[in-house]
């Protein structure tokens, strides 16, 4: 029996709608570019507050899958650790801890190691206003008196010259009001925005409909 509901959108639909979004198209121009009612669309923006998510890329400093080959090929051909490293262009500790994460001598395997690496990038990692207690009570009573995110990261520069934990980018405030996080900052400061935002957009566009969760006409300036 068929399902009945709104379909979803496929990965290329969806990637599609963040590119046109960061280009400054509204809503409604998404929605008939992509043949897909408002709802929907708005419902992909809203839930990660109009922050296009980021695409995953390779660290330079990560072993490539070639690298762990090399690594393969060394350990069958019973090659010491610092062996193998300089064969790689490697530290002798890169590749001990690469083997030993995965396995040991005895169970490495080349693909599976890289494969298991991409999975634990992939893992969300926790952003710096959920980890810093200090900085989150700080940032969250300004909100409260409606500074701004840039007037806050200025501040702290100023405030605190010559304490790194207490520095923070207006757009990492951005990002944890926007994309929520545990133990982060709480939804209901955006509120204490000046615009009153909900989602954020390229600096160059003006959200033309009413946005269906604060009932206002809205500016999102990315």
């Amino acid at each position: 029996m068929a399902q009945l509901g709104r379909p979803g959108m496929s990965a290329g639909e969806k990637a599609d709608l963040w590119r046109r979004w960061k280009a400054g198209e509204s809503l409604s121009d998404i929605a008939r570019a992509l043949k897909k009612n408002g709802g929907p669309v708005f419902g992909v923006l809203r839930l990660r507050g109009g922050i296009a998510p980021a695409g995953q890329e390779r660290s330079q400093l990560a072993l490539t899958l070639d690298e762990r080959e090399e690594i393969s090929r060394g350990i069958a051909a019973g090659l010491s650790m610092r062996s193998i490293a300089e064969g790689i262009g490697r530290s002798p500790s890169t590749v001990s801890r690469e083997i030993h994460r995965n396995g040991g001598r005895r169970r490495y395997r080349a693909a599976d190691a890289d494969e298991t690496a991409w999975e634990r990038a992939k893992r969300p990692k926790k952003c710096l206003l959920a980890t810093n207690g200090r900085l989150r009570s700080i940032v969250a009573s300004k909100l409260k008196l409606q500074w701004s995110p840039q007037q806050i990261a200025g501040w702290l520069k100023a405030e605190f010259p010559d304490d790194s934990n207490l520095h923070v980018s207006h757009e990492t405030i951005y990002r944890t009001l926007f994309v929520q996080a545990r133990g982060a900052l709480k939804k209901e400061l955006q509120y204490n925005l000046r615009s009153g935002r909900v989602m954020r957009h390229a600096r160059t566009s003006t959200c033309t409909g009413a946005d269906p969760l604060s009932n206002r006409r809205c500016r999102l300036d990315l």
